[in-house]
């Protein structure tokens, strides 16, 4: 079974923390709610050939749960000073990426996370970036939101109490939430979310397929 799994300047000891957990994630797999995990190959997805066909989930390097579980919910503020909630986007695809703008991997995925946004959100799909840089420092976060002309809903999650309820110790962390507020897969660590193979996972999402 595998398990799921901040100012310019983070605590020095959270920082160190969260390094030295990355690199348990790569050695041993990230721990965040205790959910079992499809694993590959076992509802029967083979060729005749014996070659295993892989399934979305996988081609994208997402990891599926195979157990229904209810995303916590929160309230935020947001980048421009208004408050936000998951429950506001419950019909919705929700891509939620908790990120911070220290982390290079962070800023690697944004372009692609922005083109996904922009390609799909007429679609039912939103994306939500939760930065956990401590303090939600402006001075940092405009700039860089600005830079990378971000435009997808930018939340602030200061003292790290809502990336700690998701149990995120690993940046960047990226669920995806179906309409209704069930986790249906999780990604620790960049991913390219504008590529062929997680487009195929978001219309697999969008069109409501039945998960394993």
């Amino acid at each position: 079974m595998r398990s799921w799994a901040s100012s310019s300047v983070f605590a020095a000891g959270r920082r160190a923390s969260l390094v030295r957990t990355g690199i348990a994630v790569v050695l041993l797999g990230a721990v965040l709610w205790v959910l079992p995990v499809r694993r590959p190959g076992v509802d029967g997805g083979h060729h005749a050939d014996g070659a295993r066909v892989l399934d979305p989930f996988e081609k994208a390097g997402v990891s599926e749960l195979t157990e229904g579980q209810r995303a916590p919910a929160f309230t935020l503020a947001t980048l421009d000073g208004g408050l936000a909630s998951l429950a506001d986007h419950r019909d919705k695809l929700v891509v939620l990426n908790f990120w911070a703008t220290w982390c290079q991997p962070c800023t690697l995925e944004m372009p692609m996370l922005e083109a996904l946004w922009r390609g799909y959100r007429d679609r039912g799909l939103v994306v939500i970036g939760v930065s956990v840089d401590r303090g939600a420092p402006k001075m940092l976060l405009e700039p860089y939101t600005r830079n990378l002309k971000l435009t997808f809903p930018i939340l602030l999650d200061p003292d790290s109490k809502t990336s700690d309820r998701w149990r995120v110790t690993a940046l960047p962390a990226t669920f995806l939430v179906r309409p209704g507020g069930e986790v249906a897969g999780m990604a620790i660590g960049a991913r390219e979310w504008n590529s062929d193979a997680m487009r195929a996972l978001v219309d697999h999402l969008l069109a409501g397929a039945p998960h394993h």
